[in-house]
């Protein structure tokens, strides 16, 4: 079984055990489905801290962060344990969000998202989590930081062309009213590294 698989089927397991809590008092201001999916808590220890990953734990990541479609049994042979212990791990990791997901890497120029920049933006003192929000509803957005130094937000972002690029600048970012300011820049060249954890 592909390890996305298994972990899709530890987070529905673990879903469905959750016992319902009540409405809270604001429950009848806005009943709509946030489409965003929550990140789950990491799980604590005994001591109080996030359960710690030792070297098969590490190695099981890395073999996924190389191929999010490998086999349990792949994996279980390839850090010499069994499949029950892999399975086991990797569910864990899922529980404890240490595994966020799985997904695809993509050629974005292959798949039709020509132009790509980096967007630095000023924003408005305390407004972080409002503009966080809006952001995640802009298409072509990959990645969002919040950062220090002279600029606040840092945005990676892909769109079909500059044009398209230009819009998303200029139209919807600039257009939300914590946004004080923005600088584009432009990415000519681009090489990616799979992630690779220490020993």
């Amino acid at each position: 079984m592909p390890a996305e698989q298994m972990a899709d089927r530890a987070r529905r397991r673990a879903a469905s055990t959750r016992i319902p809590e009540g409405p809270g008092p604001d429950s009848r201001a806005d009943s709509r489905p946030d489409s965003r999916p929550e990140q789950p808590k990491p799980v604590l220890d005994p001591a109080g801290g996030p359960r710690s990953l030792d070297r098969i734990d590490r190695g099981i990541l890395r073999l996924l962060q190389q191929d999010g479609r490998a086999s349990i049994r792949s994996v279980a042979e390839r850090v010499h344990v069994s499949r029950a212990n892999a399975y086991a791990r990797i569910a864990r990791m899922v529980e404890d969000g240490v595994i966020r997901g799985f997904t695809a890497r993509v050629d974005h120029e292959r798949a039709g998202q020509g132009a790509s920049a980096y967007i630095t933006l000023k924003i408005v003192q305390n407004s972080w989590r409002a503009v966080r929000g809006q952001l995640l509803d802009l298409p072509g957005v990959e990645h969002i930081a919040l950062v220090s130094g002279e600029f606040d937000v840092l945005l990676l972002v892909h769109t079909v062309d500059n044009r398209a690029l230009r819009e998303l600048v200029l139209n919807r970012i600039q257009s939300i009213p914590e946004v004080l300011g923005t600088h584009t820049l432009l990415v000519f060249d681009e090489t990616d590294r799979t992630p690779v954890l220490p020993d």
